[in-house]
């Protein structure tokens, strides 16, 4: 199992006297509010309720730590900027991460989320050059560029770029790298365990790829061999005209029928009558000529 997926809560401290005693390497996130860190925490643990994601800004004022493994941990700083956060509140996270980020000695690194739609603000200027001072280095996450154009993040990407090396000197700038990110999309995760397993000194080994879906035996499909050149194409265009031309035919022949079949019938009838007296004529000599002969016969026998 990769190292960050390891990643449980640990403790929540309000006091600096509750920091871990037995810490050898942290990595603080810090940024303004809702720009996204504690989702970030989250997709590099792979887990969906790590670090709580609230839909009210500021929710974090305390510091929470993640262990990792035996004295490593995550640190989520509370979220600055949230301008609803009380005063009480705001005094209170003041105390509590000045101390910790200029004076704590196990902490290796500070991940500042950003969002990429929008450069550096003044608070986060202001937190980059007061953490140059401990001359430790600096992550920044450009986070939800998802919501960006592939050319727009390039753009993005190199105006952070400049940002940051105008606000400090050469070594700043080689100590504060800048990369791309999105939780939704799973962008940049491999590249930051890199990088915040390098300042721990912790082996990360890369998210495994899924398991391939076992392949299926495809069946080729029979082909239509039946293709259609240009001369079929254009015959079988013809067809429905002389179709219609067959139609106008036989409807034609139907209207003509019924004149045809009266004449054939009177010229039926008319020859069945012709043959009819025929045979009763023939008939009526047939019976005549008996009689007369019978006639004859008996004048003679007289």
């Amino acid at each position: 199992m990769p190292l960050f997926q390891k990643a449980v809560f640990h403790t929540t401290v309000a006091r600096l006297g509750d920091l871990p005693v037995d810490s050898c390497g942290e990595v603080a996130f810090a940024g303004r509010s809702n720009a996204g860190k504690s989702s970030a925490i989250n997709t590099l643990a792979n887990h969906t309720r790590l670090a709580y994601v609230s839909k009210t800004p500021g929710r974090t004022q305390h510091l929470n730590f993640f262990s990792l493994s035996e004295g490593r941990y995550l640190v989520d700083l509370p979220g600055y900027g949230f301008a609803k956060a009380p005063g009480d509140i705001r005094s209170q996270w003041d105390a509590l991460l000045a101390p910790y980020l200029r004076f704590r000695e196990p902490l290796r690194g500070l991940v500042l989320i950003v969002d990429c739609r929008s450069l550096l603000t003044e608070l986060d200027e202001q937190m980059l050059a007061w953490f140059a001072q401990t001359g430790k280095p600096v992550h920044v996450l450009m986070t939800k560029v998802d919501k960006l154009t592939r050319a727009e993040q390039m753009r993005a990407l190199q105006a952070m770029r400049e940002s940051v090396r105008a606000l400090g000197d050469e070594d700043f700038a080689q100590r504060c790298s800048v990369q791309l990110f999105s939780s939704l999309k799973k962008i940049g995760v491999d590249a930051a365990k890199k990088v915040l397993g390098a300042w721990m000194g912790l082996d990360v080994q890369a998210t495994p790829a899924p398991p391939a879906a076992p392949r299926t035996e495809k069946k080729a499909r029979p082909r239509n061999r039946t293709a259609k050149g240009w001369s079929a194409r254009a015959a079988a265009s013809a067809l429905p005209s002389a179709r219609q031309e067959r139609r106008a035919e036989l409807a034609r022949q139907a209207q003509s029928t019924p004149e045809s079949l009266v004449s054939v019938a009177a010229d039926a009838t008319n020859e069945t009558n012709g043959t009819n007296v025929a045979n009763v004529t023939n008939k009526a000599n047939d019976a005549k000529t008996p009689i007369a002969a019978d006639s004859n016969t008996d004048a003679s026998e007289k």
